[in-house]
């Protein structure tokens, strides 16, 4: 994690020391209506990742060093992609990352520069994530190239020390010529997260920096944290609050 201001890091621990006081962010009681979507399969695509000169390697995301960046060239051909169109490029970067602890996706240029932007003044948000029986929260640190999370109890006591368990970051090389920002998750712990919630837990903090109701929410956080609630949050998710 990236080392944050002394008057920062006690804003964020007093609201979530707040919040925590009136919510447990660890365990709740299931929602049987509320059910994990199925994990996808690793797509037989070979041919296609070729035409565009992706680099697959048989090994599985494990040790990723977060905001050590993975150069966009080692992963794909860049000057052979530079000749298809955004759809193709998008659509085969999506599917050569499914699976294995990584995560494809892509935004328009435009979302980019307005995530950037909020990001720049809000870095940092709590996203709670369902996980069978009940939900436990997540600790967002946005700064862009990378969003990192960690889980809100291991920054608690560990602070910028506490170990990512999962990274994600954008590759703008295509943003002038294809309107096409690329999106490269990576699963550090595959044992705290599935490919499925992590691809969840980023497009849902996505949300919350470009939709402008949500990123109300992440801006009382950041800066009126006295009166940040965290049971709004689970009201724009649809979660119980229990």
């Amino acid at each position: 994690m990236q080392r944050i201001s002394p008057r920062i890091a006690r804003t964020i621990v007093s609201s979530l020391t707040k919040t925590s006081r009136r919510h447990s962010f660890t365990t709740f009681a299931a929602n049987p209506s509320l059910q994990k979507q199925p994990q996808k399969t690793i797509p037989c695509e070979f041919s296609k990742w070729a035409s565009l000169g992706f680099y697959r390697s048989s090994s599985f995301a494990s040790g990723f060093t977060p905001l050590q960046r993975k150069s966009l060239d080692s992963i794909m051909d860049v000057e052979r992609a530079k000749h298809n169109s955004p759809e193709v490029l998008a659509s085969v970067w999506d599917d050569y990352h499914i699976g294995r602890g990584h995560i494809g996706a892509s935004m328009k240029a435009q979302l980019y520069r307005l995530l950037e932007q909020r990001a720049s003044d809000c870095r940092y948000f709590v996203i709670p994530l369902w996980k069978g029986s009940g939900y436990s929260t997540m600790f967002a640190q946005v700064q862009l190239p990378h969003i990192i999370f960690t889980g809100l109890e291991d920054y608690k006591a560990r602070g910028t020390q506490a170990a990512p368990y999962f990274t994600v970051t954008f590759y703008t090389e295509f943003a002038e010529s294809k309107d096409l920002v690329l999106i490269r998750g990576d699963v550090v712990f595959t044992s705290k997260l599935t490919d499925s919630e992590a691809e969840w837990l980023m497009e849902t903090t996505q949300s919350f920096y470009l939709n402008d109701s949500r990123y109300k929410l992440v801006e009382r956080f950041n800066k009126e944290t006295r009166n940040f609630e965290f049971k709004d949050v689970l009201r724009a998710l649809n979660m119980p609050i229990l």
